[in-house]
């Protein structure tokens, strides 16, 4: 597996050069592919984790959504070899509180958009945790047990509500705003969750109340603690989380 997959795209496809993001997960690329300036992410990830994935971004492109969609292959398939090829979305990270009521919106267009979609394969939700131990990169049995306590019981104030497709990882460097549209990238961290856990944004451009934007910000603390244990970050997160 390697970049020689691009091959998959055509004669004259370029590599050019490397992209922030995905470090020690992917290695992300600028490429040109038919004249074009696209991005290509090579990975470990198997085919049903990049057929889910390939799949969602080409619904939300249907749907109306700015994202990276998927350029396929000369032979009509969205990825090849761990390699995935997609469009390059311009623009900037968001900058101002209107901005971030701008991709709130957006956010919840993905959510509404996504109701009823299948788990990612491998992944578990938040309250699958609460009895589950493993999950893709989450693995509870790393963790201090204390600290799974206070985990699950950020993540059992979400029980029983409404799932659907999750950013995940809605950071300003995974935004791209033009004056028109707010497009999302990278998409490693998608998954089937509670959509609460994506809308903890500066200043609660939500719109959540004071309990809401409790039980959102704890759940949330808890996740990203559990899904990267145990690096600098993670420990940093959980701390977060108040003890039970």
């Amino acid at each position: 597996m390697g970049w020689e997959a691009l091959e998959h795209w055509g004669d004259g496809v370029a590599r050019l050069e490397p992209l922030t993001g995905g470090v020690g997960i992917n290695q992300v690329w600028s490429v040109r592919v038919n004249g074009h300036l696209a991005v290509g992410r090579l990975g470990a990830r198997s085919d049903a984790d990049l057929r889910w994935e390939t799949e969602l971004l080409r619904h939300l492109d249907r749907k109306g959504l700015t994202v990276p969609v998927p350029i396929p292959t000369r032979a009509g398939r969205l990825f090849a070899q761990g390699l995935v090829v997609m469009t390059y979305v311009e623009g900037g990270p968001p900058e101002t509180e209107a901005d971030w009521h701008r991709v709130a919106d957006t956010l919840r267009q993905l959510h509404q958009l996504t109701q009823g979609w299948p788990q990612r394969p491998g992944w578990r939700s938040s309250t699958d945790l609460l009895h589950a131990e493993t999950g893709t990169k989450v693995d509870l049995a790393a963790m201090p047990a204390e600290g799974v306590a206070r985990c699950r019981a950020a993540w059992a104030r979400l029980a029983g509500r409404q799932t659907c497709v999750v950013h995940g990882d809605p950071n300003p460097g995974n935004i791209r705003m033009t004056a028109d549209r707010v497009a999302l990238i990278d998409w490693d961290e998608s998954h089937v969750d509670v959509p609460d856990l994506d809308l903890v944004l500066p200043h609660n451009a939500a719109g959540l109340h004071d309990s809401a934007y409790d039980i959102a910000a704890q759940a949330s603390a808890a996740w990203a603690a559990a899904v990267c244990w145990d690096d600098e970050y993670a420990v940093k997160r959980l701390a977060e989380v108040r003890a039970v």
